[in-house]
């Protein structure tokens, strides 16, 4: 977890509590869709605003963000300028919701973070299969498979 340059975090960092995610999403990627869709569902137990990726909005909002990594790999942003992204980015929206919680703290546990892993690596080869290959990977709609 790293913070967000140009984004305010002077609430004390990590000794502050999480009230509210921003999470950015692909609204070119299936899966990117369903899982927005499925999240937007769920009981929040603190809120979660889905935005998409590379956008002026998102920009503007978070202009130290590299944005090019934000359309390879799930990105998850506090409101205090933590920065989530890949396992600990899915990790922290189930973290987010009511009925995901105890599966969250599971997954942070040392059994339970390789699991979380090969989850986002499942989803990784998912994005990569389901991907338009027309789209250019660097573009909205890339989407691409992060390595690792």
């Amino acid at each position: 977890m790293s913070e967000v340059a140009g984004h305010p975090a002077d609430r004390g960092g990590a000794a502050v509590p999480v009230r509210r995610l921003t999470v950015l999403y692909d609204p070119k990627c299936p899966l990117c869709t369903r899982v927005h869709d499925w999240l937007v569902r769920q009981r929040q137990l603190v809120p979660l605003e889905l935005l998409p990726v590379a956008t002026a909005e998102t920009r503007a909002r978070f202009p130290g963000l590299d944005h090019e990594a934000t359309l390879r790999e799930i990105t998850v942003i506090g409101d205090s300028g933590q920065l989530y992204t890949g396992h600990a980015a899915w990790v922290v929206c189930l973290w987010a919701l009511a009925d995901y919680r105890p599966m969250a703290h599971r997954f942070t546990s040392p059994a339970g973070a390789p699991l979380a892993r090969a989850a986002v690596l499942a989803a990784a080869r998912y994005r990569a299969r389901t991907r338009d290959p027309d789209e250019s990977p660097e573009g909205l709609g890339g989407c691409t498979v992060a390595s690792g």
